[in-house]
């Protein structure tokens, strides 16, 4: 059983900046940020896969404003989040899929929560 614990949420302002962080307790050949808001379906964020330079892909939404990193070495993932918006208000869950041949998400993280006052 993969553990993944995320921390770095908290309350800041629009136009503030926040970087979230997952540590897994092990190895991944995908790790990914998801976000579920009061009333509203988990929607994906960005994500990160493990092979060569570490592909990434993000959500349109999070494109030019958020930053997906990682290091394999020490199993943890970084969401580098700037210009935040109150829209971005949600709990943020860091996600990993195990093998190469997995098409779900199979670890899931407990959530840190982010809060954007306007």
């Amino acid at each position: 059983q993969m553990q993944l614990v995320e921390s770095g949420g908290g309350l800041v302002q629009a136009g503030d900046s926040l970087r979230l962080s997952c540590a897994a307790s092990g190895r991944a050949y995908n790790m990914g940020w998801f976000r579920q808001a009061p009333g509203k379906e988990r929607e994906f964020v960005a994500a990160i896969t493990w092979t060569g330079w570490g592909y990434t892909s993000y959500a349109n939404f999070a494109k030019g404003r958020f930053t997906i990193s990682g290091d394999n070495a020490n199993k943890t993932i970084y969401l580098q989040m700037n210009m935040l918006k109150p829209e971005d208000t949600a709990t943020y869950y860091c996600a990993a899929k195990s093998a190469i041949y997995k098409t779900e998400y199979d670890y899931w993280g407990q959530g840190t929560q982010v809060t954007v006052s306007s």
